[in-house]
């Protein structure tokens, strides 16, 4: 027996396979309650509309924040980030802080009344509120677009993020990384729908918060403790120790990384659509404290991690493959042994899962509820229940294999892509949402002007690297989004089928 175990470890394959059993059992607990959720939700009754799209409107107030959370905080906040922070130091870890804000925007001030509007229309995605708000089928319509072509490009820096993640802590390759969570995902996402999805995004974020206690450990022990790191930092880089790491990060890249993760975010579809989905006003309530709690405690953690990381990884960044992404794979396999490495991995790969079963819902709602069953229901067709829930697993499935055939050859810097698509979400729907909930006036006109104009300019803008005073391009296109609504809105007219009476109530 004994040599049958040597024979077995002696070319490595024990040695990659003990860091991979973490990760796998965590899948196949995610899907054992994935299944289990789907058997529940049937038992609960309601349209599968209803129970595949929005969880039938039944989470309390910890999964409400914990699915938030585990969609906000992707695996660019556990990889790009704190491989920036490696890079520039706590200046980077200062314009995290900012996240905090994200939940009290939502559920504080935002999340009320788009709930209340939600369960009176019996709206289930964002783009039914905005379709009811306006009264235009054809700003429904680019709603819809925008979120899928934006979602593509988060789920593929998701994919290509975990998977570089796997292959570097566990020696597998790419390839099989982005086979084993994508399929995971894809299975999540198309079994559970968005109750399966929001339970298994807080088991998600447990993992993530595991994760960096784990790795916190692993980089104390190996940098000789925090005093040790911090003093090693301090005799070589002590540009890290400032806020603005000696020109690393200028005003002007705090102030648009401020609104760009921080104010903006409570717009995010991903994020908008789970308002429509707590059971009580308590569960929003809790979802609020507890979310703003654990949102703070794991990004300010996470991207930490990563200027503490510069006391163990003391070599440029040429050494390290030339990317930030590779820091953190790379602390984690230098500064763990295999079991905690596979530990540790869970956390970030959870945060890609989480992230894509997110959008994957959110895709395929846009595509089968916003459009395919709005012009069914506009030619006076009602498909049966079977079709509906055949039409929609099915487009889930689709676009998870679209988006991972997108991801065999990866793209690199993943955090750029993250930004990239937050920034296009935020510019499309930030006047559209805002202003249809709090300004009477804003009209069809405004919203479709705002939502094409602003998202164009700031698309363009992106392309050709143009910047103003060295401001994110999110600047553009948001000002522009507000220029064009603010004009729209006041040459144009409301039309008669806008909803304001449910907004607006006398």
């Amino acid at each position: 027996m004994n040599s049958l175990l040597e024979s077995f470890g002696s070319d490595g394959t024990l040695d990659m396979l003990i860091p991979l059993a973490p990760l796998v059992l965590f899948l196949l607990v995610a899907l054992v309650v994935s299944i289990i959720v789907r058997a529940r939700s049937r038992a609960a009754g309601g349209s599968f509309v209803n129970r595949y799209f929005i969880g039938n409107r039944a989470l309390g107030g910890f999964v409400l924040a914990m699915t938030t959370i585990a969609t906000y905080g992707s695996v660019s906040s556990f990889v790009g980030g704190p491989g920036q922070a490696w890079q520039i130091g706590f200046g980077w870890v200062y314009m995290a802080v900012v996240q905090v804000t994200a939940l009290v925007l939502l559920y504080g001030i935002f999340g009320k009344k788009m709930a209340l509007v939600g369960r009176k229309l019996n709206a289930v995605t964002v783009v039914d509120i905005v379709r009811a708000r306006y009264g235009s089928n054809a700003l429904a319509n680019i709603s819809a677009l925008v979120i899928v072509l934006f979602f593509a490009a988060t789920m593929v820096a998701q994919f290509v993020g975990g998977a570089k993640l796997f292959e570097a802590v566990t020696g597998y390759s790419y390839t099989v990384g982005l086979a084993l969570f994508g399929i995971a995902v894809i299975l999540f996402t198309t079994i559970g729908g968005f109750r399966g999805v929001a339970v298994t995004d807080a088991l998600c974020g447990i993992a993530m918060l595991v994760g960096i206690v784990v790795l916190a450990g692993g980089i104390l022990e190996a940098g000789g403790g925090y005093e040790n790191i911090m003093e090693t930092i301090a005799a070589t880089n002590p540009a890290m120790l400032e806020p603005f790491s000696d020109g690393a990060m200028p005003p002007s890249l705090y102030l648009t990384q401020w609104l760009l993760v921080g104010v903006f975010t409570f717009v995010l579809p991903q994020s908008v659509v789970r308002t429509l989905g707590y059971k009580d006003t308590k569960s929003l309530h809790s979802a609020m404290i507890w979310g703003t709690v654990i949102i703070g405690a794991m990004m300010i953690g996470v991207t930490s991690l990563g200027v503490l990381s510069a006391g163990v990884l003391m070599e440029d960044l040429a050494a390290y493959g030339g990317s930030v992404d590779n820091i953190i794979p790379t602390v984690i396999v230098e500064s763990l042994p295999p079991l905690l490495a596979g530990v540790a991995i869970v956390g970030p790969v959870a945060a890609s899962i989480s992230t894509v079963s997110s959008l994957l819902i959110s895709s395929a709602s846009a595509i089968i509820k916003d459009i395919c069953l709005h012009a069914c229901a506009t030619h006076g067709v009602q498909p049966r229940e079977r079709k509906v829930a055949v039409w929609s697993q099915a487009t889930t499935l689709v676009i998870g294999v679209i988006v991972f055939v997108l991801s065999i050859v990866p793209p690199d810097v993943i955090w750029k892509i993250n930004m990239f698509a937050f920034g296009g979400l935020e510019t499309a729907f930030f006047f559209v949402l805002v202003c249809g909930l709090f300004w009477k006036r804003a009209n069809a006109t405004g919203a479709l002007l705002s939502m094409a104009g602003g998202t164009l300019a700031y698309c363009a803008c992106m392309a050709v690297g143009f910047k103003v005073a060295d401001l994110h391009q999110i600047v553009i296109g948001i000002v522009v989004a507000a220029v064009l609504m603010l004009v729209g809105s006041l040459a144009g007219k409301q039309r008669k089928d806008a909803n304001l009476a449910v907004f607006f109530p006398e």
